[in-house]
C-alpha cells in the first residue's frame, strides 16, 4: 500500500492511500474512531476515476497521529495473519 502524507501538523494527519478502496479505508476509519486517543477520523474518496482516496484523522492534544495509525496497522496485520483457510 503506497501512502503519501498530505498533512502532518500538530494533532492532524491526512494521507493519500494509492490503489485502495472503501474496504481498507472503512476498516481504518472504524478502528481509528474506536481508539480513545482519536477525536475524529474519516475518509474521502473524491472522484472515482480521477482521485485516490484520502484518510484524515485528528487526535487528542499531546498524542501522535502517526504512532496511533502505525499501532492500528500493526494490530490489523496481526489479526489478518492468524486467519486460517480450510
Amino acid at each position: 500500500m503506497a501512502i503519501k502524507v498530505l498533512l502532518n501538523e500538530g494533532n492532524e494527519l491526512r494521507i493519500r492511500l494509492i490503489g485502495e478502496n472503501h474496504t481498507a479505508l472503512q476498516l481504518f476509519r472504524a478502528r481509528l474512531n474506536d481508539n480513545k486517543d482519536v477525536e475524529y477520523s474519516n475518509y474521502f474518496t473524491g472522484h472515482p476515476g480521477l482521485d485516490e482516496p484520502e484518510l484524515y484523522l485528528r487526535v487528542k492534544k499531546g498524542k501522535n497521529a502517526i504512532k496511533i495509525l502505525k499501532s492500528i496497522s500493526t494490530d490489523l496485520v496481526s489479526e489478518f495473519s492468524t486467519i486460517k483457510l480450510s
